[in-house]
């Protein structure tokens, strides 16, 4: 609506009379002292008002009282005088045996050309069940958040109970490959119910990398590093949040290269240090998992894939990653790329 609506002669006002009065939205017209000069039947009829009771009547006289708000009065005012605009304002509109309205109103000072009458036209708009509606759905996705925590807790407690079902299976059997391939799987379930734990107590959608990989790596050094002093695992991340499911695929990615890692790089109680490093560049971002044990094997450049490769190589693909794997003189870095592109992919800086 413009600051000012012109008319050219005194028939426009009688014109706007017939306007406001025929108006399906709740208008009204007033003058300089904001006595209602015309009224539309919406608003006589959403507000309870009767029509022929309130032409002549302040607006702060009609029905019971309800409309004398000084905050309101004030501010036709200063529009009436041209100092203001009513654009937006919001009140509660409280009636005796009536539910609270939330009404938001906006009003304008019309400008008749050699006309010296002040007219203000104004215009109020229920947004009470909007509101309502509104308030409904954030009550609804704040409980469903609340649910999907009590979920993930539990997820989390039945990971550790199937974690110490496997460790007591591993310590019964004679195999000692049994042995190892039970031994793996606790760890694996232990590691995803640590991604669990943290995502569990995540504030929102998105989950910060730094501290969910810091406990993450804690937690796997706590069940697979018994000497902490012998092989030590650091984490470097810069400050940026990804989705949860991008989270939970570079926590998974990460396991399992920490876990080979410590399987395999450190024969002999070698001592040594496993790296983690999370970097954005870009619309891209590198992980990296890198340690100074004794490297890549030299007897093949190609040697077969373990189930912890096919896991790594599945959930880098899901993400559009390609991975590196390189001998860093001592130990071995494996890198997941991403060059950007791919929504799935994208973190953001905090």
């Amino acid at each position: 609506m413009p600051d000012k609506i012109r008319a050219s002669s005194e028939d426009a006002q009688s014109l706007s009379f017939a306007i406001v009065a025929s108006s399906s939205a709740p208008l009204l017209l007033l003058d300089v002292e904001l006595r209602i000069l015309a009224v539309s039947a919406s608003f006589c009829d959403d507000f309870a008002i009767d029509h022929d009771q309130a032409v002549g009547q302040r607006l702060s006289q009609i029905g019971a009282g309800e409309w004398a708000v000084p905050q309101l009065g004030a501010l036709l005012h200063a529009t009436a005088s041209g100092s203001a605009n009513v654009d937006g304002y919001h009140m509660d509109l409280k009636r005796n045996g009536q539910d609270v309205r939330s009404l938001v109103i906006q009003a304008r000072k019309l400008d008749y050309r050699g006309g010296g009458d002040v007219r203000l036209i104004v215009t109020i708009i229920d947004v009470t069940d909007a509101e309502n509606a509104e308030r409904a759905k954030d009550a609804l996705i704040a409980e469903k958040g609340v649910l999907l925590q009590e979920i993930q807790h539990r997820v989390a407690n039945s990971l550790q109970i199937i974690a110490s079902v496997l460790m007591q299976s591993a310590r019964r059997v004679n195999s000692e490959e049994s042995r190892m391939h039970l031994s793996d799987a606790r760890n694996r379930v232990m590691s995803i119910a640590a991604l669990q734990r943290h995502l569990a107590i995540a504030p929102s959608a998105n989950v910060s990398l730094r501290p969910y990989l810091t406990d993450l790596c804690r937690s796997i050094g706590a069940s697979m590093i018994h000497d902490p002093e012998s092989i030590t695992l650091k984490v470097r991340c810069d400050d940026v949040t990804s989705s949860s499911n991008m989270s939970v695929s570079l926590g998974l990615i990460v396991t399992e290269l920490v876990i080979n890692a410590l399987k395999h790089a450190f024969p002999d109680d070698r001592k040594g240090q496993i790296s983690v490093d999370y970097s954005p560049k870009g619309a891209g971002w590198t992980l990296s998992v890198t340690d100074d044990g004794v490297g890549m094997s030299r007897e093949t450049d190609s040697p077969k894939a373990g189930l912890g490769t096919t896991i790594v190589q599945a959930l880098a693909k899901q993400l559009g990653a390609t991975i590196s794997v390189s001998d860093s003189s001592p130990g071995t870095a494996v890198k997941v790329i991403h060059l950007g592109g791919d929504i799935a992919g994208r973190a953001k800086a905090v």
